[in-house]
């Protein structure tokens, strides 16, 4: 598959990279600054140099064509109110909305845990993060891509273990950015996986087998309920 990975210099990003470059699909990452390019090409894949916060609706139909797959691991990082919408909502936007104008299919999110589910209220500092990644979330949900959303709990540097417990019962808890960056790898050829929203953290189920419970029939019916990622 050729693969374009958004955010590219990411945490995530960089551990993804070199997984879906060894498993034989051609990678592209876009990264803003190009004092990221060598850190990008020591993955394997070939950096792109672009600035999706500024990018217009051509240019973004642009930098996505051709493309089998796209994986958004972009975000503003915090910061400014204005800067979080500019990225976790409308540039997330435009992207999808890029990917059916040139008829990319396959779209994998990487959101958190919480989006569209959380409380957060106006004056708490987080609230911009989670309303943009919930606008994003709901606007990829219906279009007709086949698209997965991963909503990961509490990013952190662990050692991976590729293991997970996974749900809708998962509101909250760590998650290794290693075991990320394995689901976004496993999930991202899986048009089985589409049309579904897996929230995890850190737990007990290989992720190959989270994956294979998530799977879904022609008909889009689960071959397995979430009940099956809890805790053995």
């Amino acid at each position: 598959m050729k693969i374009l990975i958004i955010g590219g210099h990411g945490k995530v990003a960089l551990l993804a990279a070199p997984m879906l470059t060894r498993g034989g699909h051609a990678v592209a990452s876009v990264v803003r600054n190009a004092d990221h390019v060598s850190d990008v090409e020591a993955t394997g894949a070939m950096a792109i140099v672009s600035d999706i916060e500024h990018m217009d609706e051509t240019d973004t139909r642009a930098l996505v064509r051709g493309y089998d797959a796209i994986v958004w691991a972009a975000g503003a990082g915090g910061g400014s109110k204005e800067r979080t919408y500019a990225v976790d909502r409308d540039a997330a936007i435009r992207a999808i909305d890029a990917a059916v104008a040139e008829g990319v299919d396959r779209f994998v999110m990487v959101s958190y845990v919480g989006a569209g589910r959380d409380n957060v209220p106006a004056d708490n500092p987080f609230h911009a993060y989670a309303d943009a990644k919930a606008a994003a979330d709901d606007h990829l949900r219906r279009t007709a891509l086949n698209w997965t959303i991963l909503g990961p709990g509490q990013l952190t540097l662990d050692e991976p273990t590729s293991r997970i417990e996974y749900g809708d019962h998962v509101t909250e808890g760590e998650t290794s950015r290693g075991n990320v960056a394995e689901l976004v790898t496993g999930a991202v050829g899986r048009s089985d996986l589409g049309g579904v929203t897996i929230n995890f953290r850190d737990g007990n189920v290989a992720i190959w087998e989270a994956m294979e419970s998530l799977a879904r029939r022609a008909d889009g019916t689960p071959v397995a309920t979430l009940r099956e990622g809890q805790p053995k």
